[in-house]
């Protein structure tokens, strides 16, 4: 077992780690994480981690590569501290989509992310909801992937279970939507959609019965929000009464925004994986639950050296 259990942060995502280190009942670690004025970052770790259980809750999210260099260094700083263990608590994993050679001479970025992340020397990782399950195997060490579906199951239980239907929004989510609404009992259909290029997509059918009845579109993520917004018009094309959208990582970047506000969609159901910040003034669809009780759950049982997966049994 070791010494003592910290808790440290970059600055992608410090409200959700002071959510939870305060989940864990425990002072957020104290580390500074600034830049130069070059924008060359530097770190200072401020406190004795020497034979720790360090947990660094750093989110790869924009700016991505900032992120990304402000956790490696973290990492370096507490392996030459002397760190016990150090686990990286990655909550959203950047780089994930770019996770095959979808076309010759490109980088499978995710695996190349995965194997500096592993070089700065963490022990093991923490994420949830990663793009695809197979990164996993990217990794040497153990990876604890956790999943946002029981937070987001709750809150529609409490407030959208009416006539409802589960829609993914393209083939590919069709297996993740199919177990959403196995564990609401309620239907499924999916939007067959064929995307041209990149971020531009076009919706073609709906593979299902939505006429009347309330939807619920899940993804993993959602980016520029094409995909979503074309869905569902689809849906309301097709005599949705109501368009719910809801996913585990709220990218939202470029135009999703504008094109939250335009669209059908009644409400935005998103997690803390990445921090919404001013985008919530900016849109009030946005309804973000807090993933700190089960990212507090998890770092606590791998502490003690308990079972993590029958978090989800």
């Amino acid at each position: 077992m070791y010494r003592k259990l910290s808790i440290l942060s970059g600055n992608a995502n410090k409200p959700l780690a002071k959510e939870v280190a305060a989940f864990l009942g425990m002072p957020l670690g104290e580390a500074r994480v600034n830049q130069f004025s070059d924008g060359e970052i530097m770190v200072h770790i401020d406190e004795n981690v020497r034979g720790s259980d360090v947990f660094v809750v750093q989110s790869t999210c924009a700016p991505v590569n900032d992120n990304l260099m402000e956790l490696l260094l973290i990492t370096d700083a507490l392996k030459r501290a002397s760190a016990g263990r150090i686990t990286a608590v990655i909550p959203y994993y950047g780089y994930a989509r770019q996770d095959r050679k979808a076309q010759p001479r490109v980088p499978i970025s995710s695996k190349l992310v995965a194997d500096i992340i592993t070089a700065a020397g963490i022990n093991r990782l923490l994420t949830i909801d990663l793009h695809a399950g197979q990164i996993q195997g990217f990794f040497n060490i153990p990876v604890d992937h956790l999943y946002a579906a029981p937070i987001i199951l709750k809150y529609v239980k409490d407030n959208l279970l009416e006539n409802l239907v589960v829609v993914s929004p393209d083939a590919g989510g069709a297996e993740r939507a199919r177990a959403f609404a196995k564990r609401l009992d309620t239907p499924l259909a999916i939007v067959d959609k064929r995307r041209e290029k990149a971020n531009v997509s076009e919706v073609m059918n709906v593979i299902g019965n939505v006429e009347g009845k309330d939807t619920l579109l899940l993804d993993d993520m959602i980016d520029t929000a094409g995909t979503i917004v074309q869905a569902a018009k689809a849906l309301k094309d097709q005599g949705a009464k109501r368009v719910f959208a809801a996913c585990t990582h709220g990218v939202l970047s470029g135009p999703a925004i504008d094109r939250m506000n335009a669209s059908v969609i009644d409400k935005l159901i998103v997690t803390n994986t990445i921090p919404m910040g001013e985008k919530m003034t900016q849109c009030d669809k946005i309804v973000q639950l807090s993933t700190a009780p089960i990212l507090g759950e998890a770092i606590r049982r791998i502490h003690e050296e308990t079972s993590v997966s029958s978090l989800f049994v």
